[in-house]
């Protein structure tokens, strides 16, 4: 395009120049056979006056001569033109001949292939141990003390949409934005108004859908953006709501939604675990539980919580001097408390979550949208490897 788009300008120049050119040469031409006939009648005997005016005319004609040179130079221009549009139809050929190898619906299931291998790549590399947590990058300030926000992480890299949900209770607007740069400069976004209000912070987005608590119920609710519609609801049996079983900072938080490098999870409480922290493995399709673990880990306790690798991972505190303070492990139904200091630089923190596409965590804190970097210790499994 960048190409077609040169030559164009090149041609449009070239045609003004030539149109331009054309007309004095038109103008020049009477002088020019003038001369000619004057020159032939003088038979070689020449009066000094008629001389003059001879030399005179040829003074008018000397710009001619720049002219006929520019005529040499565009002629060169065309040449290469020509060239160039060869070359380009050759290119288009090429590109449409590969494009014609492939349908539309071969192509897309080649790149799921790609995008499913590259997602089971970055399983096999990317899951361990936490070991770190990055200094704090603020994204923007905007909104009320508590909200969230978050990206998609089953989305292919190009696509950088960011979601945000301002408050904890009986919010109903989503903003879409384009990109990150559009949330930074809070331009680019289209609104969703969800069917139900929410309740708490602990949404998350995940292959094109939303899932939430709907306000006053413990039901999960997936909302797609795509159809602007639920998908599905389930209550979530026994599942504790209403501020029964919050983290510290309360605000509804009682069912707090996670994605991480295995898929979807719900980290609650109920009544019959006496409110420590149950983490289910949710199937994303029809919301049922496929597995449930009771860390032990009191829920009110817990400042917030995030999923990686299977590992659930608790902080001491949502307050300034918090810490990742615990850890739960799904694959060995074991625990450990941890030491992982980061930096809670706006000291009230009511939605922390863990982005696998990015390998980040997502952070309210205090009104600020902020991102920490995470560091891992990776263990690279090669069970079932050819």
């Amino acid at each position: 395009m960048e190409k077609v788009q040169n030559m164009s300008q090149s041609m449009e120049v070239l045609e003004l120049r030539t149109f331009r050119d054309l007309q004095y040469v038109r103008s020049m031409e009477s002088l020019m056979r003038s001369l000619d006939a004057r020159l032939r009648a003088a038979d070689g005997s020449l009066s000094a006056k008629s001389f003059q005016e001879l030399k005179d005319r040829m003074t008018e004609l000397l710009p001619l001569s720049s002219v006929l040179e520019q005529y040499k130079a565009d002629t060169r221009t065309i040449v290469r033109l020509r060239e160039e549009v060869r070359n380009l139809s050759s290119s288009l050929a090429a590109i449409q001949e590969e494009m014609g190898a492939y349908g539309y619906e071969d192509l897309q299931q080649r790149v799921m292939a790609l995008e499913a291998r590259l997602h089971a790549c970055a399983q096999k590399l990317g899951c361990g141990k936490l070991t770190g947590v990055s200094n704090p990058i603020t994204i923007r300030a905007m909104g009320s003390r508590f909200g969230s926000w978050m990206t998609d992480t089953m989305a292919p890299s190009a696509d950088s949409r960011v979601w945000y949900m301002d408050g904890y209770y009986k919010g109903r607007r989503v903003l879409e934005f384009r990109t990150l740069g559009d949330f930074i400069k809070g331009q680019n976004f289209i609104q969703h108004l969800l069917p139900q209000p929410w309740a708490g912070t602990g949404h998350v987005v995940y292959n094109g859908s939303l899932f939430y608590n709907k306000y006053q119920s413990n039901v999960v609710v997936k909302y797609h953006f795509r159809s602007r519609s639920v998908l599905v609801q389930r209550s979530l049996p026994g599942a504790g709501y209403n501020n029964t079983f919050p983290y510290s900072w309360g605000g509804f938080s009682d069912m707090d939604f996670m994605v991480d490098e295995s898929g979807l999870w719900a980290v609650y409480t109920t009544n019959q675990n006496a409110g420590n922290i149950v983490v289910s493995r949710l199937d994303p399709h029809t919301l049922e539980v496929m597995r449930s673990w009771d860390t032990g880990y009191p829920k009110r306790s817990a400042g917030e919580a995030f999923m990686i690798c299977g590992v659930l991972y608790v902080t001491n505190s949502h307050l300034a001097g918090a810490k990742v303070y615990f850890a739960y492990f799904t694959n060995t139904s074991s625990y450990e408390y941890t030491d992982v200091p980061f930096h809670n630089q706006y000291s009230h923190i009511s939605m922390l979550d863990y982005n696998p596409r990015e390998r980040a965590l997502y952070t309210w804190n205090n009104g600020h949208q902020v991102l920490y970097n995470v560091t891992l210790f990776h263990v690279i499994s090669t069970a079932g490897d050819p």
